[in-house]
């Protein structure tokens, strides 16, 4: 059978109505009111190094394949990746880019660090450039600040958990849980056939507190419950977040062995080889799930809180990423602004797409990779974008992210809960 054709303006064309649009136009977490330094300028000669950092090693080769391209372009160009993993990258990007050593082009997750390299002006101004038309306009809102757009986020993700359909079948599940006491129900009857129900890095923050995303799209307050915690208007001792705690604390009697010790490698393999059943991540390594042999059929199933009778506000979790900028301090500017726009061209998103399995913000994208086609679908449902990455302090961040850890590991919700609100205002 001849795969269908999936172009991006073809999936998200409807989301206006849908709630994302909407949910994106004001700006959204990440979007700042930070500095910006001056633009790049245009048109100058492409020649020499262009160092391009990142924290996405499992996209390596496909953008040692582009960076081929690219070069074949320029002649005289040298296109080479410094690649950090993701923890330390957050850690310590903004510090080694500043003088423009390394990184003359480089990204940011949205939130926090794009918040920080706004603050610092590392990221030149974008505004003006023709090809940023090449982007879905409401997508790429996280990369802007200040009225000036710095970055442009590449990646669409979805940051919910996947689900193994095949042991989902055998298992007897048609569909993934629809409410709290269907998600029990399916984690059980997963344990029923021998494998391992949700296998959690509870020991790589980076990926362990994707979970967290999901977890609350249908108990906060309001959409921007975690930037109300850091600023005041709600506390970790909330009953919402207590009650947060409480289901999550259920959860992690599903967990795999060991969990508040596992890496993200490991749980990987698990999941990968059919050991577990729920990878509780997101989008990002469903290309990682294939390179490491997993050939079953793939699902979100982001947690649903609600109880049966309960009509949830929100079915899934969305987030635009990977922001693709020019360091204001690079050392080759011209070279860094001529990358930045080649993969932004629709024909090497779409290389960078199916080779990562991963959805991008570019217009007129066409899918090919299967996993891309059968999950376009979840564009078109009511998302709310990643609450994870409204918080602009870490540190409050890992208070509040800490406190799952708390009650997996033996913690009441409440005492899990005061503890957490303690290090939040000692951190505001």
């Amino acid at each position: 059978m001849t795969a269908k054709t999936i172009t991006r303006r073809g999936m998200l064309g409807s989301l206006a109505g849908l709630g994302i649009a909407a949910t994106l136009g004001c700006g959204g977490p990440g979007s700042t009111t930070g500095g910006a330094a001056d633009p790049v300028e245009s048109g100058g000669e492409i020649t020499g190094e262009v160092n391009f950092y990142h924290w996405r090693n499992e996209d390596k080769a496909i953008l040692d394949e582009l960076a081929a391209s690219f070069v074949a372009a320029h002649a005289g160009v040298e296109l080479t990746q410094t690649i950090d993993p993701s923890e330390q990258y957050q850690s310590t990007a903004a510090q080694k880019a500043r003088d423009g050593a390394i990184g003359d082009s480089l990204t940011a997750l949205a939130g926090a660090q794009f918040n920080q390299f706004a603050e610092l002006g590392l990221f030149a101004d974008l505004s003006d450039a023709a090809f940023g038309g090449n982007y879905e306009a409401n997508l790429i809102t996280p990369g802007a600040s200040g009225g000036s757009q710095l970055g442009f986020p590449y990646q669409l993700i979805f940051n919910m958990p996947l689900l193994n359909t095949d042991l989902a079948e055998r298992a007897g599940l048609s569909q993934a849980p629809a409410d709290w006491d269907a998600w029990l129900d399916a984690l059980d009857k997963l344990r029923g056939i021998g494998v391992v129900p949700i296998a959690w890095p509870g020991n790589d923050p980076a990926n362990a507190f994707q979970i967290i995303n999901s977890l609350v799209m249908n108990h906060g307050p309001s959409d921007d419950m975690f930037a109300g915690i850091e600023d005041g208007r709600y506390a970790a001792t909330d009953d919402w977040w207590i009650a947060a705690l409480t289901q999550f604390k259920e959860l992690s009697g599903y967990f795999q062995d060991n969990f508040a010790g596992a890496g993200v490698d490991g749980v990987l393999a698990q999941f990968s080889q059919g050991e577990a059943a729920i990878l509780p991540t997101g989008s990002y390594q469903i290309g990682q799930v294939r390179e490491a042999g997993g050939e079953f059929g793939l699902e979100f199933a982001p947690l649903m809180t609600n109880s049966a009778d309960e009509q949830p506000k929100y079915e899934g979790i969305f987030n635009s990423t990977f922001i693709l900028g020019v360091n204001s301090a690079a050392g080759n500017a011209a070279g860094a602004l001529a990358w930045v726009e080649f993969l932004s061209q629709p024909e090497n998103a779409a290389v960078y797409a199916n080779g990562t399995s991963q959805h991008v913000t570019v217009s007129g994208v066409e899918y090919e990779n299967a996993d891309l086609q059968a999950l376009a679908p979840w564009a078109t449902r009511n998302n709310l974008l990643a609450p994870r990455f409204q918080f602009l302090n870490l540190d409050i961040r890992s208070a509040i992210e800490n406190s799952l850890v708390a009650v997996a590991t033996g913690a009441s919700p409440e005492q899990a809960a005061e503890q957490a609100q303690k290090l939040v205002e000692e951190n505001r």
